[in-house]
């Protein structure tokens, strides 16, 4: 089924837990700080049902009803394509970059059906509930989010050897289900249906089961949960002098498990730290491409941005302006052809689904998010100082302030004062305000810590090609050869011939 905007505003509407800014929260589908939000995502549901996107954003599973794309199993290279298509029509819709709205955590549960063999080591019915799961996400089209940080508390201890409920875990197990405590950071979570809840980084040690080892799916209306929100910036100030701010702060919760009955119909692994282990090693094994497509339309909205203001200034002719502009274009073309790529050299995983390429996605995501505050700093100098001092709205339309900003704001009767003032507003909050700060910070870490992207790279990038290349073109010895079987050529030619000898 395809839910609509009414009900899943009907959905949250549960009678959670919700504070911030110290007050309690009624109802977060009407509170100011997440109403903008709640909107959005409502109106992604709508869009599913109007005829000219219904195809686009829809798919028939086999049971007669339309399905979101966007949680389609991936079994081949057109779904990519397809889940890609989906995403950016709904970016454009919406005309900015929002990141926990479903389809980027709803991956994540994949990676979980990848390890299907690690589950059925403790318990076979585990890796049955992963595959419920997700058919239940497909089928109720459930807004998915995902839980992993913890508080953390002093990580050069153990959780055993200081407060326990520093990180996420089981206190008691009943017949219905287990009982766990602790905490979690979670975007969205305070306006979401459901949290795929999971541990962070952990010192398993050599233990092969821990109580700290859970993973689940949390029903976030259930009882015992409390989500103390971070201060919103919706509302805060004017729309027109922070339109971004105003539409697409996407709240953070810290998520309370106050003694929270998970059921365990809903108990994807429990005790079993190999499964943790192989979790937290290919999570983002999807979902970074989602991750990935949305730093691409972040790039879209800094290289528009500073075109813009190049233009309204009669600057863009400039050799030192147009090499500027360039480089803002190398970054957002290096983002898409990772992901380009990613889908033309894609790999089936061990389950069986069409995995984008891991090297290429990995690689990519590591260069979107470690270039990003230069891209960020490369567009605050071509927009230059008047981003930061352009007066507010209300001073534009002052009877006595009005009249000096339009004759010192218009440049001639294309660019008149109300739009470069528009302009101006954008520009600082995509760059300098709270929200282009938090903006920042969470596109470092939203995934995972930048050591731990480039681990990932790491892992999967192969060695093994320019290694066996040096050792022919050097003439050294086979002591020192790399592999037993030589690479023949670039793994990426050899992955394509591969791909197109097949059906996928």
């Amino acid at each position: 089924m395809i839910r609509t905007g009414s009900q899943y505003r009907d959905s949250i509407r549960d009678g959670r837990r919700v504070w911030m800014n110290g007050e309690r929260v009624k109802d977060v589908t009407t509170h100011p700080m997440f109403k903008p939000l709640v909107d959005i995502r409502a109106r992604m549901y709508d869009l599913q049902h109007e005829a000219a996107l219904r195809d686009a954003l829809t798919c028939d599973e086999g049971d007669g009803e339309r399905h979101p794309i966007a949680h389609k199993l991936p079994l081949t290279r057109q779904d990519w394509w397809d889940k890609r298509r989906a995403t950016d029509l709904l970016l454009e819709d919406m005309g900015g970059v929002v990141m926990r709205v479903g389809d980027e955590s709803v991956g994540e549960m994949w990676s979980l059906f990848d390890g299907q063999d690690v589950l059925n080591e403790l318990d076979p019915r585990f890796s049955a509930n992963i595959r419920t799961h997700i058919r239940r996400v497909v089928r109720g089209d459930l807004f998915h989010v995902s839980a992993n940080t913890d508080p953390k508390g002093d990580r050069s201890r153990l959780p055993q050897d200081q407060d326990p409920d520093v990180l996420l875990h089981v206190v008691k197990e009943t017949d219905a289900g287990v009982i766990v405590r602790g905490a979690k950071y979670e975007t969205a979570a305070a306006y979401a249906n459901q949290a795929f809840t999971k541990p962070g980084l952990a010192h398993w040690g050599d233990a092969a089961q821990s109580e700290y080892a859970i993973g689940f799916i949390c029903d976030l209306g259930a009882p015992g949960l409390r989500f103390i929100c971070r201060p919103g910036l919706a509302a805060r100030a004017s729309a027109q002098d922070h339109p971004l701010s105003h539409r697409f702060d996407e709240v953070d919760a810290i998520v309370v498990f106050d003694d929270v009955l998970v059921p365990w119909e809903n108990v994807l692994f429990y005790r079993h730290t190999r499964a943790a282990h192989f979790l937290r090693e290919t999570l983002h094994r999807y979902s970074a491409f989602t991750f990935l497509q949305r730093s691409l339309k972040l790039a879209d909205m800094l290289i528009g941005t500073a075109l813009h203001n190049a233009r309204q200034t009669g600057v863009e002719k400039l050799q030192a302006v147009q090499d500027r502009l360039a480089g803002l274009a190398c970054y957002r073309e290096g983002i898409n052809a990772h992901l380009t790529a990613a889908i033309a050299l894609a790999e089936r995983s061990p389950a069986g689904l069409m995995m984008p390429n891991q090297s290429l996605l990995f690689t990519g995501r590591s260069l979107a998010t470690s270039q990003l505050h230069h891209m960020m700093n490369t567009v605050r100098e071509l927009c230059g100082g008047q981003v930061c001092l352009t007066p507010d709205h209300a001073s534009f339309e002052n009877e006595d302030t009005g009249p000096w900003l339009r004759k010192f704001y218009t440049l001639g009767p294309q660019w008149q004062a109300d739009d470069r003032r528009k302009l101006l507003a954008y520009a600082r909050d995509l760059l300098d305000s709270d929200h282009a700060g938090h903006r920042l910070s969470f596109q470092l870490f939203a995934q995972c810590p930048p050591y731990a992207q480039t681990a990932a790279v790491y892992r999967h990038f192969n060695w093994d090609a320019p290694l066996d290349f040096v050792g022919k073109s050097a003439g050294l010895t086979d002591r020192v050869k790399a592999t037993q079987a030589p690479a023949q050529g670039d793994g990426a030619v050899a992955q394509w011939f591969r791909n197109h000898n097949t059906s996928d």
